[in-house]
């Protein structure tokens, strides 16, 4: 075992991770990176966050399994583009994590523009969609591909005031993951979500007060807010053929408790 992790469970194996520069997703790329998978991981718009959350401390035998790519999903096309660029480096996909997103800003539902509005989905749901239909002939060609996207909490919840666009693409997300399950289910892939709670990330330090978050931790049955590491083994579970072959069409709740459906 590294770092708690299975270092061959993903040997041989292809992963896509989009919005893996930091937080979720530096978290899973490096896990997969720990059990021996060659990953792609879309960094974002830039770089910038890589040498903080990505790579520090990666050994060598892992870099070398790293291809880091960049690109703003918020932009139409993006989608297409970013598929392209990762079959540029091989036909076969055996995991894809559809892990980009962001809340934009807290947009108060009587101040939504078009812009704004656009904008979210853009990159909350239009690139997602696009990044996966583009795919879906790479994860055929795998056999037993897996599909992992990340919901929210905010999806059940709905969020606090000012999420309402991101909470609705992320329901679509959450109600999208079950519909392709079914419909990519006789190609052998499997596509489930995981919908994480308050996750002590740049995402919160963003756009949440120090105060809200004291307040979201001590409500919690844990009594700590999560960290990105620890939603990490889900999206490990529920992408391995190992561990989860017969699990799809699921969306997990990763919150401490927060909410039990």
């Amino acid at each position: 075992m590294t770092n708690g992790f299975a270092p061959d469970l993903f040997a041989d194996k292809r992963v896509v991770v989009t919005g893996a520069g930091r937080g979720i997703g530096a978290a899973v790329a490096r896990a997969f990176l720990a059990c021996g998978a060659t990953v792609v991981a879309h960094a974002g718009r830039t770089d910038e966050y890589v040498s903080r959350d990505l790579t520090p401390g990666l050994a060598s035998d892992r870099t070398a399994r790293l291809t880091i790519l960049t690109g703003d999903l918020a932009r139409p096309g993006s989608g297409q583009k970013l598929a392209a660029d990762i079959l540029s480096g091989g036909e076969r996909v055996d995991v894809l994590v559809n892990n980009a997103g962001t809340m934009v800003g807290r947009i108060m539902a009587a101040d939504v523009t078009d812009e704004e509005y656009s904008r979210v989905l853009d990159l909350d749901i239009r690139s997602v969609v696009a990044l996966t239909t583009a795919l879906l002939p790479a994860l055929k060609v795998a056999k037993d591909g897996a599909i992992v996207n990340t919901s929210s909490i905010s999806a059940r919840a709905g969020g606090s005031a000012g999420s309402s666009l991101y909470s609705g693409a992320k329901g679509f997300l959450s109600s999208w993951t079950r519909s392709l399950a079914r419909e990519v289910a006789p190609d052998g892939i499997r596509v489930n979500a995981v919908s994480p709670g308050t996750i002590m990330t740049d995402f919160h330090r963003r756009y949440s007060s120090e105060e809200k978050l004291r307040a979201t931790a001590e409500a919690i049955p844990l009594k700590r807010l999560g960290t990105a590491e620890d939603c990490a083994g889900a999206y490990l579970f529920l992408a391995s053929n190992a561990l989860a072959a017969y699990v799809t069409g699921q969306v997990i709740e990763v919150n401490g408790g927060q909410l039990m459906p």
